[in-house]
């Protein structure tokens, strides 16, 4: 589906690379834009372009945030010595969605998956050991989707971090196998953080 505009074809094309959107809904979006007046565009515009300049990644834990430190780590209030880690940032806002979690967090950027070439030096986990040498977390939650490749993670960090003397633990299987954490409900997600069970890798 093609237009009659050079300018539509290109901004179509652009906004059809994000993903979940095709080429029929991103031609809706797109005209939709059109419709609307100059100073809308620009403000929209200028939310991407505030997006791309201001927000950074946390240097403790590496989720999203407008200042060095994100607003978890940064909050005195958090249980510093418990940890759960996740997937990516989409995880945290679940979790922080639930309203039962009072620790702090370490994202990963993903899952180890030979398949999909990603080992462990691709995801930050060096820097999840450089915390934990510091010696004040007592416990790790490993919260990752019910897969291989999340049981793949939680073996490796835990041999990863066998001799620091920090338990494991890992969210109850309330989520369902090949569930992804993002889509499961608030009190369910909730309830297998608060029953989460000893982890044995």
């Amino acid at each position: 589906m093609s237009s009659s505009s050079k300018w539509i074809d290109e901004a179509v094309e652009q906004m059809g690379s994000l993903p979940g959107i095709g080429r029929k809904t991103a031609m809706r979006l797109v005209l939709h834009l059109l419709r609307r007046s100059g100073e809308d565009m620009t403000q929209f515009a200028q939310a991407f372009l505030d997006l791309k300049e201001h927000v950074q990644f946390c240097t403790v834990c590496n989720n999203i945030s407008d200042s060095e430190q994100c607003g978890i780590c940064s909050n005195e209030m958090r249980d510093r010595s418990l940890v759960c880690v996740v997937q990516d940032i989409r995880d945290v806002m679940a979790i922080e969605g639930t309203g039962y979690f009072q620790g702090v967090y370490h994202v990963l950027g993903g899952l180890i998956s030979p398949m999909e070439g990603v080992g462990p030096g691709d995801l930050e986990i060096e820097k999840l050991v450089s915390r934990c040498a510091g010696g004040d977390i007592s416990e790790i939650i490993f919260a990752f989707n019910a897969t291989l490749e999340g049981e793949t993670t939680s073996f490796y960090i835990s041999k990863k971090l066998a001799s620091t003397g920090v338990k494991f633990s890992s969210i109850a299987r309330g989520v369902a196998v090949g569930g992804e954490l993002e889509y499961t409900d608030e009190v369910t997600l909730g309830r297998s953080l608060q029953h989460r069970i000893p982890y044995g890798g």
